[in-house]
């Protein structure tokens, strides 16, 4: 758009005084033509005396050219076929008067008009070019100085599309390759083409992903090093325990031990937890809660509970937010286990989907006991350590989410988790 204005602003700056000068030359030339006629004529004035003879000549000249006529001294009209034009008669008058020999742009047409004296005589030759002999050819000049515009504005769109397709294309093609690597695709690499600038940056986005690779292996192996390294020592600790002569110590170090293996067991876990997905892909928030509901729903049935789901009222398009499938599925999984592990059976539960332009979000409230407080891992207040609770905080948290813990209609606990839609 921008060079089609720029060439359109040159065009039109070149066009119209080229079509202003195109009807100039047109006058100019029909001007040219009207005094040449009518000094061949006044030529003849001096040579042939026979009026019949003259009005031969000037018919003559007439088909050659522009049509002439002379006006006698007696007011005689020869080679005439009609009455002179008023405005033509009074330059006649001007000139036989001043015997000045002048061309007239009138109504009509172009004059030429040239007096010629002998003794007290004056003769006036005039020669007309008709107004549509002037503009003849002018039109058409214009329609090819704009046709020429016009395309020459095309030829520029055309190159700049190009160019700028050149430019464009590369970096539209970069783009795609992040939006690919930011969806979890590392094995999306951008082929450098275009500019130099393009290609450097091209060539950097590939050596990111590289480095992003090279990073994740890492910590893969250093988190498989360390499941390793920590459970060792625990199973050695267990089959010391098993030595022991006294069964009341060995069965406290025992329980211990599987307190510890599980402590072990669940900080692997976590360690673990971000590598699941190299770079994890939005989670549709309705369909991960549906199904997890009804995984729910067996457990919730053999103890006698009440466990309903609540989903928006307009099933739409997809609930995207910016926590992978997995970690939504264990924020559910983890308030669900807090349910069936916190309320007594026969407690019923509630799991609520909701979402705006901004976020989206879902809701499980049970009619158990509630929570007196919650500060945090091991401050829960409800007899449990509250580690549950601070795992699905922290998986919010690391999409941008959040937690809000209340008390439920239902009379327990409410735990909205909150996270922002995908874009």
């Amino acid at each position: 758009m921008l060079v089609a204005a720029t060439s359109s602003a040159l065009v039109v700056a070149f066009v119209v005084p080229l079509c202003a000068l195109l009807v100039t030359v047109a006058e100019d030339r029909a001007s040219a033509r009207a005094r040449d006629q009518a000094q061949s004529v006044a030529a003849l004035l001096g040579t042939v005396e026979d009026p019949a003879a003259l009005g031969r000549a000037i018919e003559t000249l007439a088909v050659a050219g522009p049509p002439v006529v002379v006006i006698a001294s007696d007011g005689r009209m020869i080679g005439a076929q009609g009455r002179l034009a008023a405005d033509t008669s009074a330059a006649v008058d001007q000139a036989r008067a001043s015997l000045t020999a002048t061309t007239v742009a009138q109504d009509h047409g172009i004059d030429a008009i040239v007096p010629v004296a002998s003794g007290d005589y004056v003769d006036i030759v005039v020669a007309t070019v008709a107004e549509a002999e002037v503009r003849s050819g002018v039109l058409a000049g214009w329609g090819a100085l704009i046709s020429l515009g016009v395309v020459l504005v095309g030829v520029a769109v055309l190159m700049a599309r190009e160019l700028g397709r050149r430019v464009s294309t590369p970096v539209t093609d970069l783009g795609e390759v992040a939006h690919r690597l930011s969806a979890g695709d590392l094995s999306a690499r951008a082929t450098p083409s275009g500019p130099e600038e393009t290609v450097e940056v091209a060539k950097t986005l590939n050596r990111l992903a590289d480095r992003i690779d090279s990073l994740l292996v890492a910590e893969r192996e250093r988190v498989a090093d360390l499941g390793h390294r920590l459970r060792t020592p625990v199973t050695a600790l267990r089959l010391a325990t098993d030595q022991l002569t006294d069964r009341e110590a060995a069965d406290r170090i025992d329980r211990l031990v599987d307190e510890l293996h599980h402590s072990v067991d669940e900080v692997v876990r976590e360690a673990r937890r971000p590598l699941r997905d190299a770079l994890p892909t939005p989670g549709d928030l309705g369909a991960i809660v549906s199904e997890r509901a009804r995984f729910w729903g067996a457990l919730a049935e053999d103890q006698g509970r009440a466990l309903s789901l609540v989903l928006p009222a307009a099933q739409g398009a997809p609930i995207l937010v910016t926590l992978s499938a997995k970690d939504v599925q264990e924020c559910v999984d983890t308030l669900m286990d807090n349910y069936f592990s916190h309320t007594p059976d026969g407690a019923p539960a509630v799991l609520t989907v909701g979402s705006d332009a901004a976020r989206g979000w879902f809701d499980v409230s049970d009619g158990g006991p509630g929570m007196t407080a919650y500060g945090g891992r091991g401050e829960s207040g409800g007899g449990s350590t509250g580690l549950g609770l601070d795992i699905v905080r922290r998986l919010a948290a690391s999409a941008g989410g959040e937690v809000r813990i209340g008390p439920a209609e239902l009379g327990g606990l409410s735990v909205t988790v909150s996270i922002p839609r995908a874009v």
